[in-house]
Formats: structure tokens, C-alpha cells, sequence
């Protein structure tokens, strides 16, 4: 059985469920750092685990979650939002007490409603977590050592959560190069439904829409940088953003609305030929977008 952790030292074991991209580029990551002497690897999927090995990605792998978990000092669920409850209760009877969980999910408050769930109490080794990171690739093969460097990671440590669990899981992440925040899960899952799920939906319904439409034909052949920017995030992993989408409901559909009544209130400007309103809106947004965003 594993020992409270007293200092940030280099661990013995990690286990990652879920080694893709986000679990995959952990595993290098740490792996590379020399924080860790073993990374495991779960999966149902041997293939994908085998090259995982191949790739130095992990150490070595299992396809039963009992021999993947057991006495590792930390796992890093790397899985969609959809299957955290069912992985939380199929390793719950081979975790050590002292084993610290955390995760990568998109959304917080579904994560913790799971973990409550399973555990009855929230584990006090438990450390919800979200790296504001990814690519359009997904899988192993785009795992990269590198992919969090300079990027944010925010914890949602919960109300149970010890001390020493929360400073190791954000030791791991500023190691490998993460800007580490804590905030609450609510706060989490309101500013990413703003932030992110709602483009990410927007982007998918608008190349939906204009798929093969009678009006329009092929379009995509005549499409330019503006709408490949616009829409680059629609080649997204599509299991990933479906879970995003119903386990961020709430706010994700407040968010949905408040961006209709914004295009509706563009509709009547556009239709009306109001220049003047729409050459305010336009200036406002870019002035915003520079202060904010491309100057940083």
C-alpha cells in the first residue's frame, strides 16, 4: 500500500485510463521530466496500447483496471466525460486509500457529481482537473511531451480535497510547463461554456448546415482562411464534444441563448442596412479581441 506523500518527490507509478492525446501527452511529459519511474497505460483497445509502448509514451500497459491501478500514486483519467462515472466505479475497489485521482474532463460539476456518486464521499485524494490544451489530431500517435507548455490547466479542488493531493497534481502540471489555476467547479464550467463549448457547437452547426445544401451545392471548394479559421475546430473528436455538450448543459445552453438573441439583434442591423450600428458592433469586438486575445 503506498504512503502519504510528505514531499513533491518523484513518484513510483502513474496510471493513465485513457491514452490518447490528453493522457498520452501526460505520460511523455512526465515520463520526459523524470517525475514519475513507471507510467502505465489503460485502454480496452491492445493495439492502441501497444503503440503507445512503441512511442516511449508508457512504460508498459493492462487491459484489466485492477492490475493498471493498483498501488499507483496517482491516475489520471484521460477519458470522455460520459465514461468517468463507470471507470470511477469498475477501479474503485483497487485503489490504494492514498492513491490521488484527478482528470482531464472538459466539464467539472459532472466529474465531482460522479465521483460523489461512487465514493459516497468525495475522496480526499481527489483533484479535478482541466488542461486548456489539444489539437485537431487526436490518438496517441499525437501525444506530445511538449503540448502543455505555456498552456492553462485549472483545478477544482473540492471541499474535501487535501492539501498535499492539490500541490502534488499541480507540481506535475508546472513541471511540465502549465500555467496551473484554482477555481471552483462552477466557475469552471460557466467561463469554458462561454469560452469554448459554444464555439465549438457553433463551428459544428454551421459546417452541418452547409453541408451539400440544395442552395448552395459543394460549397467547401470555394470556402477561404475566414471560414477554415472559423471552423477549424470542427474537426474535433466528435465522442468528446457530444459528452461536452450534455454533461455542460445547463450552461452551455444558457450561453446558446444568449448568443441567439445576439444574432437576432445582428439580423435586424444587417436587414435594416444600419451601418452605422453595425460599424460600432464591429469596431467594439475588435478592439476587444486586440486588447484581449491577439496581442497576448
Amino acid at each position: 500500500m503506498n504512503v502519504e506523500l510528505t514531499t513533491i518527490n518523484k513518484l513510483k507509478k502513474i496510471t493513465i485510463i485513457g491514452v490518447g492525446l490528453i493522457g498520452g501527452s501526460f505520460a511523455k511529459g512526465v515520463k520526459l521530466a523524470g517525475l514519475v519511474e513507471e507510467v502505465v497505460g489503460f485502454g480496452k483497445n491492445t493495439k492502441n496500447l501497444e503503440l503507445a509502448v512503441n512511442l516511449g509514451v508508457i512504460d508498459s500497459f493492462s487491459t484489466d483496471i485492477g492490475h493498471a491501478v493498483k498501488d499507483s500514486d496517482l491516475v489520471f483519467l484521460a477519458v470522455p466525460l460520459g465514461a468517468m462515472k463507470s471507470v470511477l466505479l469498475d477501479m474503485k475497489p483497487y485503489l490504494s486509500e492514498q492513491t490521488i485521482i484527478t482528470d482531464g474532463g472538459s466539464a467539472k460539476s459532472s466529474v465531482i457529481l460522479s465521483a460523489q456518486e461512487v465514493f459516497g464521499e468525495l475522496p480526499k485524494h481527489f483533484v479535478p482537473g482541466h488542461p486548456i490544451a489539444g489539437k485537431e489530431k487526436s490518438g496517441v500517435a499525437a501525444a506530445e511531451a511538449n503540448l502543455y507548455i505555456d498552456h492553462r490547466v485549472i483545478l477544482t479542488p473540492t471541499v474535501n480535497t487535501s492539501q498535499m493531493s492539490l500541490e502534488t497534481v499541480k507540481h506535475l502540471w508546472t513541471s511540465l510547463g502549465a500555467n496551473v489555476e484554482i477555481m471552483n467547479a462552477q466557475q469552471h464550467d460557466e467561463i469554458f461554456a462561454a469560452t469554448s463549448h459554444l464555439p465549438h457547437l457553433l463551428a459544428y452547426s454551421l459546417v452541418d448546415m452547409l453541408n451539400e445544401h440544395e442552395e448552395l451545392g459543394d460549397v467547401f471548394k470555394y470556402t477561404a482562411g475566414g471560414f477554415r479559421d472559423f471552423t477549424r475546430i470542427a474537426s474535433s473528436d466528435a465522442v468528446m464534444w457530444r459528452d461536452i455538450a450534455v454533461y455542460n448543459s445547463d450552461a452551455i445552453t444558457k450561453w446558446l441563448k444568449n448568443y441567439g438573441n445576439a444574432i437576432d439583434e445582428l439580423t435586424k442591423l444587417v436587414e435594416h442596412k444600419d451601418a452605422e450600428a453595425l460599424y460600432r458592433l464591429f469596431d467594439d469586438a475588435k478592439n476587444a479581441r486586440d486588447k484581449h486575445i491577439v496581442n497576448k
